[in-house]
């Protein structure tokens, strides 16, 4: 049997790496579980490699193991692929309200979404006439309780969540104004509640606050924050209505439909 081939200009260089690309190939061809034998004889690999390799797999949940001796793909690969596709569709819905955004605060506007205990930035509109310079580009991270954004998300969990993030992170702090102290983060999520919106005064930078209203996809989840940063003493409150709006107008490009009003 044939092994499946990987992308010829994307071939892994480390051995193993490319062994366990194929086997999760050779998953992804059968929807039901597969034996050892006839998974290790689709990959062209000894069936202890296969074992190995599924073992370690198993572990970190790309792949499960539903009886003995037989594999399928697991649910981390779900988790995952929903995460970029999330990422996708609304970086895509996003984009031009961002710059219209962006034109009107001359300030940058960010696109965030939560990856675990931290945020991602995916998008971002901004210009040198901002006079910022932006420390994190796309693709850069920062812990949930020192962002705008990662209040946002925050502010969606219960209590126990919420502690358990404390416990989990130890709330480490980047400035002075960080929030490192659990009663404090309580507080201030039940601002972001009560408000729709949350604020970062400078707990990620000196001389950088934020503002952010959450997007929402058509089952109503929050799946990013939309976010204004500017230096300290130019974020205007004025700004905060079509930050709301904009972020409304995305969620609506996503299915969402706000039934409160």
């Amino acid at each position: 049997m044939r092994k499946p081939k990987l992308d010829a200009h994307q071939t892994p260089t480390i051995q193993v790496i490319e062994r366990m690309f194929t086997l999760i190939e050779v998953l992804a061809s059968r929807e039901e579980a597969m034996q050892l034998k006839d998974i290790s004889e689709r990959a062209g690999l000894h069936p202890s490699t296969t074992h190995r390799i599924l073992n370690d797999l198993t572990c970190g949940r790309f792949v499960d193991r539903p009886e003995a001796g037989t594999y399928r793909l697991g649910m981390r690969l779900l988790e995952l692929g929903n995460l970029v596709k999330a990422r996708l569709s609304v970086r895509d819905a996003a984009l031009t309200p961002m710059r219209e955004l962006h034109r009107l605060t001359q300030q940058p506007v960010n696109l965030s979404v939560r990856q675990g205990d931290e945020i991602v930035y995916v998008e971002r509109a901004l210009s040198e006439r901002s006079g910022m310079q932006v420390v994190r580009a796309i693709g850069g991270h920062a812990p949930l309780h020192l962002t705008s954004t990662g209040k946002l998300f925050l502010a969606t969990e219960d209590a126990l969540r919420v502690r358990a993030y404390a416990t989990r992170t130890g709330l480490p702090g980047h400035t002075r104004n960080s929030i490192t102290q659990l009663p404090q983060l309580e507080r201030e999520l039940s601002k972001a509640r009560q408000l729709g919106v949350a604020y970062d005064n400078e707990e990620l930078e000196l001389g950088v606050r934020c503002m952010a209203a959450g997007i929402h996809d058509d089952q109503g989840n929050l799946i990013a924050g939309l976010s204004i940063s500017a230096p300290a003493d130019r974020l205007d409150e004025a700004w905060l209505s079509r930050l709301k709006q904009t972020a409304q107008e995305i969620s609506t490009a996503l299915g969402f439909a706000d039934h409160r009003a």
